[in-house]
């Protein structure tokens, strides 16, 4: 597992981060606080504080390079 900052501070980032990341076969948690959400539900990234920046936790053991390539734009 492996863990970033990122920065969802608007709605069409949002929407951007969550296309990128469902290309992918693997989890991925956001972690604000004590909340953890699935990184792929929109739904649930909108319950969270996005004024600051959020840790991303990506469950894979392989294949790190391409997801920190497209989660470039996102991290803090």
């Amino acid at each position: 597992m492996k863990t970033v900052q990122i920065s969802l501070n608007s709605i069409d980032k949002v929407k951007s981060f969550v296309n990128d990341i469902t290309r992918f076969d693997y989890d991925f948690d956001l972690v604000s606080g004590r909340y953890v959400i699935d990184a792929k539900s929109i739904m649930g990234i909108f319950s969270l504080d996005l004024s600051k920046p959020i840790d991303l936790n990506i469950h894979a053991e392989d294949g790190i390079e391409d997801i920190m390539e497209a989660l470039k734009p996102y991290l803090v």
